[in-house]
C-alpha cells in the first residue's frame, strides 16, 4: 500500500533467504551487519500468554496466499487453514507448535521506533472545479526507470539503452551512447539505500533525474499525465502520498479506491522533523493532527512546508478487495494486524511479535502482525508502521503513533532468519 510498495524486488531477494538451517540456540548466521536474529522461547514473549490471536491467524492465512509457495512454508500455511479460529486454545496451540520465535537486535538494541499509518477518505471529483482543484495523479509517461547493480551506480557514467516500456538497461563496457542510448550520471540521483533502480526522464540523449515536489506541484512533467480525481484538500492530498494509499468519495455517488504506482525517485523527508528542527513544534506535537494545526496557523505556508519533502507518489486505481488496500505483499492489509517494515531484515509476509503501546499512552499492545507491506520510511531491524484501518478514527490513531516497540520474528521451525 505504502509507497509500496516499491519493493516487490526486494520481496524476490529474500525468498530465497528464508530456507538455510540455522543450528539448534544459535543466534543467525549472516545476518545482515549490525543485526543478529536470537532464537527464543515462546514464555520470553512479553504478555504471549494474554495476546488475542484470532485476528492475527485470519491475517497470516492471508500471507499464506504467497508464503505457501515459499520453502519451509508449506507445512505452517496448511496448519493454519485447518484451525479454528473461535477456539483460543487451539490457535495458541498452532503458533507455538508451528513457529520458533526470533528475537531481532539491531546495533546491540532490541527496541526501535513503531509508527502508525491508516487509509484515508478524501472529497473529490471526476472534473476540476473551484471546490476541488487538486489532482490525483496517475503515472506520467516522461517517467523512466534504469535498472542498475549498487556497483554500476557507484560509476560516473552508465550507457543506457531501452529495455522495455519506459524502462532502461545498462549497457556494459561503454562510456559514449551511440543512437538510441543514454548518458547517465548516476551520482546526479537521489540515493536511496534499499534500491539501485533511477528514476528519472529523458532530455535529449541524457537520462536525468525526475521533477522534485515542488516541480510537479507547479505542473512540471505532468502537464498531459491522466489525473484520476480532483480533490477538495491539499494537505488530505499530502497525507495520501504519505499513506500510499486511500478512498475518494466522489460528488456522483461513487467511490474511488487508489494506490501507489509509482514515485519520482527522492527520498521521503519528513515534514514533522523538519518543523521540530527549526523549533516551530515540539516533538510531542509532530503528529499528523498537530502538523494539520500548524498549516491552519500558517496557510501561506504550506506550499513551502510541502516542498521539504521532494517525494512525489502518483497512483493508480484499485479494485474492491473485500477488506484492506493492496500492502506489497500483494494481499489486503488487516486492520490492526497488518505492519508495513523494512524488507532487508523482516521478509515480506512473515508473522512477528510486536511488543510496544497504545498511543500516546503507557498501555501495552502486543499481538501477531503480519508484515505485509512497506514504506519509503520504515528503515530498520526494529522499525515497523502499525496500519490501522480505514477512515477518521483509524486517522486518530495512526497520526499519534510514535512509540517505542520491540520485534519478533515468527518463522516455522527448522526455518532461518533472512541472511
Amino acid at each position: 500500500m505504502k509507497r509500496t510498495s516499491f519493493l516487490l524486488l526486494s520481496l524476490t531477494l529474500w525468498l530465497a533467504a528464508c530456507s538455510s538451517i540455522a543450528p539448534p540456540g544459535k543466534p543467525s548466521p549472516g545476518a545482515p551487519e549490525g543485526v543478529r536474529y536470537e532464537p527464543v522461547a515462546f514464555a520470553s514473549l512479553p504478555g504471549w500468554g494474554d495476546a488475542e490471536r484470532a485476528k492475527s491467524l485470519d491475517a497470516l492465512r492471508e500471507s499464506c496466499r504467497v508464503l505457501a509457495r515459499r520453502d519451509g512454508w508449506a507445512g505452517a500455511c496448511a496448519g493454519a487453514a485447518a484451525v479454528d479460529t473461535a477456539d483460543s486454545a487451539a490457535v495458541r496451540r498452532y503458533f507455538e507448535q508451528s513457529f520458533a520465535p526470533w528475537r531481532i537486535v539491531e546495533a546491540g538494541k532490541d527496541a526501535g521506533l513503531i509508527t502508525g499509518y491508516y487509509e484515508p477518505l478524501l472529497n473529490g471529483s471526476r472534473v476540476k472545479s473551484a471546490r476541488t482543484p487538486y489532482p490525483v495523479y496517475g503515472v506520467p509517461a516522461d517517467l523512466v526507470v534504469a535498472d542498475v547493480t549498487p556497483a554500476q551506480r557507484a560509476r560516473d557514467v552508465l550507457v543506457l539503452r531501452p529495455a522495455g516500456a519506459n524502462r532502461y538497461a545498462v549497457v556494459e563496457g561503454k562510456t559514449s551512447a551511440s543512437e538510441g542510448e543514454l548518458i547517465a550520471r548516476p551520482r546526479e540521483f537521489a540515493i536511496d539505500s534499499r534500491t539501485a533502480r533511477l528514476k528519472g526522464r529523458i532530455d535529449g540523449n541524457r537520462f536525468v533525474p525526475y521533477y522534485p515536489r515542488a516541480q510537479i506541484s507547479a505542473g512540471q512533467g505532468v502537464g498531459q499525465t491522466e489525473v484520476l480525481a480532483w480533490v477538495e484538500d491539499a494537505v488530505e492530498l499530502f497525507f495520501l502520498q504519505v499513506q500510499g494509499s486511500g478512498r475518494i468519495q466522489l460528488d456522483d455517488g461513487s467511490m474511488l479506491r487508489v494506490g501507489y504506482a509509482e514515485q519520482n525517485g527522492y527520498p521521503y523527508v519528513s515534514i514533522g522533523r523538519h518543523l521540530v528542527d527549526r523549533g516551530e513544534l515540539t516533538l510531542a506535537d509532530a503528529s499528523m493532527q498537530g502538523i494539520q494545526a500548524w498549516i491552519k496557523r500558517n496557510p501561506n505556508r504550506m506550499d513551502e512546508l510541502f516542498n521539504v519533502n521532494p517525494s512525489y507518489v502518483f497512483f493508480r486505481r484499485l479494485g474492491e478487495t473485500g477488506g484492506g488496500p493492496l500492502g506489497s505483499l500483494g494481499v489486503p492489509l488487516t486492520d490492526g494486524y497488518s505492519v508495513a517494515v523494512d524488507p532487508r531484515y523482516v521478509p515480506l509476509g512473515v508473522p512477528v511479535f510486536l511488543d510496544t503501546t497504545w498511543p500516546l499512552t503507557a498501555s501495552p499492545l502486543r499481538r501477531v502482525m503480519l508484515a505485509q507491506d512497506t514504506g519509503g520510511a520504515i528503515r530498520g531491524a526494529n522499525r515497523a508502521d502499525f496500519f490501522w484501518g480505514f477512515g477518521t478514527e483509524a486517522g486518530m490513531y495512526a497520526g499519534r503513533m510514535k512509540q517505542k516497540g520491540s520485534l519478533w520474528l515468527l518463522l516455522p521451525r527448522g526455518v532461518n532468519p533472512p541472511a
